[in-house]
């Protein structure tokens, strides 16, 4: 099919669009706090040249893809451009795409998403009006899904959160007398240690709950510790703030980078400034309008704007978890399951805290993946 006929068929361009979107997956937590995107050119029903956007600050992905086409000496006017997100139109740390666009004398444009930033949005339009062939919504929801972060950063002003659970084939994350070391292997351990290690990279945070902080007493910290990285920040949702003198090892350790989220009459009262003399801090919520508990809408919030905290990663209990996909804050549920049964009825569950009499009551998610790590099952789930 010639790139400068009609789109006879979208699902032409979809493994082409496929392509792209496994390139935009190479540029995750280097490119934040700008999207991942990745762009392939397609010449005679094959891709001709390819590129995405590596790390913040550098060449966008249609300039990497233009590049590379340069150095096999592909002509990208004789090419159908795939890009998993709209090309851009504004000047920032590098020159518009859509400019590249047609100055490369491309003529055909296949867009998976259009960009909801209102600041770099448009170049579709822009580029049509410049006489390109431009095509949209091919591959729109994987598009979306891949630039998921970024459209929470852009539309919700919050951190992206992903959830992740471990749990047993019968749905427990811990026996009835909260034992739960260890319910996953080795790497599945090892692969949240890698995740942390990312989300410390970009300046995220791990979230549990109170109940979490003094029944394991854990660090939240990436190891073993990656050269040039940082720790992601501790943050605990409670009720209960525990003192300086308390055999924690996020306080002994690493009180600076603990960040404690309570209500507004906890974080005045001397326990939070105890805390604070240490470096600790403390800031109070107001309840939630619409569900039980704290506003953790504003809670998120706080930590995007405080902290540049582009990433939460989870790894709270059932109730914590259950807040989260209650209040709709749960942007990715990444569930490690181990080959094993507990049986017990009084073991605790994945999910704890609601009553539903009807089954259209259930709070839905979408499977985005399945794989194995290890001898463990990983189900990737997003919101419906």
């Amino acid at each position: 099919m010639s790139p400068h006929t009609g789109l006879q068929d979208a699902s032409f361009f979809e493994p082409f669009m496929d392509a792209a979107i496994a390139l935009a997956e190479q540029g995750r937590w280097h490119a934040c706090p700008n999207p991942v995107v990745g762009a392939v050119l397609v010449r005679d029903g094959h891709i001709a040249a390819q590129g995405f956007h590596s790390a913040y600050g550098q060449p966008h992905a249609e300039a990497q893809c233009l590049r590379n086409a340069a150095e096999q000496g592909v002509d990208p006017a004789d090419c159908t451009l795939c890009v998993t997100l709209e090309p851009c139109r504004h000047y920032g740390k590098t020159p518009p795409c859509t400019q590249a666009i047609v100055q490369a004398g491309i003529r055909r444009v296949v867009v998976g998403l259009l960009d909801p930033n209102p600041q770099a949005g448009g170049g579709a339009e822009w580029l049509r009006a410049q006489g390109v062939e431009v095509h949209t919504g091919i591959r729109e929801q994987a598009c979306r899904d891949v630039t998921a972060d970024f459209l929470v950063w852009r539309q919700e002003q919050r951190p992206y959160l992903i959830l992740k659970l471990a749990s047993t084939l019968d749905g427990r994350i811990a026996t009835r007398n909260g034992h739960a070391q260890w319910i996953s292997g080795d790497a599945s351990r090892a692969s949240v240690h890698e995740l942390r290690a990312h989300i410390g990279g970009c300046g995220g945070a791990v979230l549990i709950g109170g109940n979490t902080l003094y029944a394991d007493n854990p660090l939240l910290t990436a190891r073993p510790f990656p050269a040039g990285t940082r720790q992601p920040l501790a943050c605990i949702l409670t009720s209960r703030l525990p003192k300086p003198a308390d055999k924690l090892h996020l306080l002994r350790e690493r009180p600076d980078q603990c960040v404690f989220l309570c209500s507004r009459e906890l974080a005045a009262s001397p326990d939070a400034e105890a805390l604070r003399d240490i470096g600790t801090r403390v800031h109070g919520l107001d309840a939630a309008q619409t569900h039980k508990g704290l506003d953790l809408h504003a809670g998120l919030r706080l930590l995007l704007h405080d902290y540049a905290c582009f990433y939460v990663l989870c790894e709270g209990g059932g109730r914590l978890a259950l807040s989260l996909l209650e209040q709709g804050l749960a942007d990715e549920v990444r569930l490690h399951m181990a080959a094993r049964i507990l049986g017990d009825n009084a073991a605790l569950p994945l999910f704890d805290g609601r009553v539903p009499l009807r089954m259209d009551e259930s709070l839905d998610l979408r499977i985005c993946s399945l794989s194995m790590c290890g001898e463990d099952a990983h189900i990737v789930l997003r919101p419906r």
